[in-house]
């Protein structure tokens, strides 16, 4: 053996136990599933991260509570992205005033985290949240909160007033149709809620006609509502415009189109400052929010105006297509509902995207599955002389100054569970 081999050895000794590992790793990322970064960082840091569920509190909490920071940093990732072109054409930039116009999103973000961080201190009042442990936010969690602005333009603003009443309207007439005096003693559920219009509106709904219920709003008390809503990103913001720290109509100012340059006249509409709430809202005796999963909603031992257990209404607008399972859906309002009892829909049929659906069906299936489950799908309810099930073309958080609408040719139904049905 020569005087250097056992250097060389050391050497190769060496370069086999950096390589091994490497390769181990590469092996492991071609057969693994991918190691999530959060658990990289856990490890190494040794900070405990919650692995909440999409729409639970701690998702919400967290993600309203980083609103301000998540938006800022994608600002200064198109700024990035702006400084790298030529010359030239930043020159064309500073013209059209560009880097202005990043400025100002930078100012709408500014204006949107006074909302989202007045959400999040009443969150974390009522809650008792204090933060002892970090739940790591992602992209998707960013477009839910800017959902959930656009539903405060949607639900809360007058802005959303016309979009409001296209969808609204069959339904409020439907149940216009109970007498007042009974309306007290009849109990209506509204999975999905959202920001909880839609169920507010019902159980205001008293001797004032539609008409004036969509303008004016005067609180004359209605049926006995149950808003039932799954995503704490919109539970959230609802406790926040139903609590205290509302008190007055357009009390709260945000810019909820600002994060999408895509399909703008002009950057006036891209900017423009969005009043909320039209109305102020409050819970009531005849209004209560619950924050479950519909599928885990139980039949209530209440007695309905009929005098049986169950619910007199229950109302989906655009509701049923989120669905993962849409039979135990179905199954779940005929179950809930008493004999006699009337379900009201009224939206497409746009299902979870990804696969995660059990079954897509299309809405002649659908209309099949109705009726196998206990439904009478009524074709003599006549809303404004059309007879029901129709369809009606509606937006949904639409922008109405931008260069693109998104039509739904929603489906609005009227069924009604058998008499003998359990």
């Amino acid at each position: 053996m020569t005087e250097g081999a056992p250097y060389n050895l050391s050497v190769l000794d060496t370069l086999l136990a950096v390589l091994f590992p490497l390769f181990l790793i590469l092996v492991a990322h071609r057969l693994l599933p991918p190691f999530p970064w959060s658990d990289i960082r856990q490890l190494l840091t040794g900070l405990r991260i919650r692995r909440a569920h999409p729409f639970s509190l701690n998702r919400a909490y967290n993600s309203y509570s980083q609103y301000g920071l998540l938006a800022k940093q994608e600002v200064a990732t198109m700024e990035r992205s702006y400084g790298t072109i030529g010359r030239t054409h930043k020159h064309l930039g500073f013209k059209i005033g560009y880097p202005h116009k990043l400025g100002r999103l930078k100012e709408a973000v500014e204006m949107n985290t006074v909302i989202t961080e007045a959400i999040v201190k009443l969150a974390s009042q009522e809650f008792s949240l204090e933060g002892d442990s970090f739940c790591e936010t992602t992209q998707a969690d960013l477009s839910r909160m800017r959902e959930s602005l656009k539903h405060f333009v949607r639900d809360w603003s007058q802005e959303g007033t016309r979009e409001r009443e296209k969808i609204f309207r069959p339904i409020l007439r439907v149940l216009g149709r109970v007498s007042v005096a009974e309306r007290a003693r009849m109990r209506v559920l509204v999975p999905g809620s959202g920001l909880g219009r839609l169920a507010w509106e019902i159980s205001q709904l008293g001797e004032s006609s539609v008409e004036v219920l969509l303008l004016v709003l005067t609180p004359v008390g209605g049926f006995i509502t149950r808003a039932v809503e799954f995503s704490y990103f919109m539970i959230l913001a609802m406790r926040f415009l139903f609590s205290p720290a509302t008190t007055k109509a357009n009390q709260h100012q945000i810019q909820p189109f600002a994060h999408w340059f895509s399909h703008q006249r002009s950057n006036e509409a891209l900017f423009r400052t969005i009043s909320v709430p039209d109305v102020v809202p409050r819970f009531s005796p005849s209004l209560e929010l619950v924050e479950e999963d519909f599928l885990k909603i139980h039949n209530s031992s209440d007695e309905t105006a009929s005098g049986t257990p169950g619910y007199d209404f229950i109302v989906t607008l655009f509701f049923i297509d989120t669905s993962i399972n849409i039979f135990s859906t179905i199954e779940k309002i005929h179950y809930l509902l008493r004999p006699g009892g009337v379900w009201i829909n009224l939206g497409p049929l746009l299902w979870p995207d990804s696969a995660q659906a059990r079954a897509e069906l299309s809405l002649d299936e659908l209309m099949h599955v109705i009726q196998e489950i206990g439904f009478s799908v009524h074709c003599g309810v006549d809303i404004d002389d059309v007879k029901a099930p129709r369809t009606i073309e509606c937006e949904y958080t639409g922008d109405k100054h931008a260069m693109m609408r998104w039509i739904y040719r929603a489906e609005f139904w009227v069924a009604t569970k058998g008499p003998d049905s359990s």
